[in-house]
């Protein structure tokens, strides 16, 4: 069974870390709520033993990329009861009666714009003040969150600008909460030539694979 093994004395242990959804939720998903393929198996999902369901089991679905941004720890069911903010999804299934049953607690907009590299560029050419940023959510890197899932660049027009020893742009990496930076972020690097950055950025910001 998906959710337990035996122990040596032949009783269930459940498991109840996040794990990747089930099969029979995932086709759900797929076909009754029309969700990509894709994204259904980056998500996670945590289970709990219904008490008034049979064999059934309590299912919370949610974004883990999400919680590490949010710096939100998700052990298991229960760790989502004071971080409701987070279910995607909440519902029941019984695998052995191949029945699902789910609640769409918030909508998740995972479907963003893809820009080219002239298009980056074009973006970062257009900061005209001192101390204005762009950003680009990534699908590669050290931080979280976003519908890239691994947060954003940020690309400052620096205001200390054309000072000594001074380039034109500060380049940031930042989680994402809510759709935006949380910060700037950590310093990268910082460079004057624009079409280098939009390179550097293009990189990391494809489809959303993990």
């Amino acid at each position: 069974m998906f959710w337990g093994k035996k122990s040596e004395k032949g009783e269930e242990k459940r498991v109840l870390g996040p794990k990747e959804i089930p099969g029979l939720v995932q086709n759900y998903l797929v076909a009754e709520r029309k969700m990509d393929a894709g994204l259904v198996k980056l998500l996670k999902s945590v289970v709990d033993k219904s008490a008034t369901e049979g064999k059934g089991y309590n299912i919370r679905i949610f974004d883990e990329s999400e919680a590490l941004a949010k710096k939100i720890q998700v052990k298991d069911y229960t760790s989502l009861d004071e971080h409701p903010d987070l279910i995607i999804y909440e519902g029941w299934l019984d695998e052995g009666e191949k029945q699902v049953k789910l609640e769409e607690k918030k909508v998740m907009s995972f479907d963003t714009p893809i820009f080219t590299e002239d298009e980056i560029r074009q973006k970062i050419e257009a900061l005209v003040e001192p101390g204005s940023s762009v950003f680009f959510y990534v699908d590669h890197g050290s931080a979280y969150g976003g519908p890239l899932g691994k947060g954003a660049t940020v690309i400052e027009l620096n205001p200390n600008y054309p000072g000594k020893k001074q380039k034109k742009y500060n380049v940031y990496v930042a989680d994402v909460i809510d759709m935006q930076p949380a910060d700037k972020g950590n310093k990268l690097f910082d460079v004057n030539e624009p079409k280098r950055v939009a390179s550097w950025v293009k990189r990391n910001h494809n489809k959303r694979l993990y």
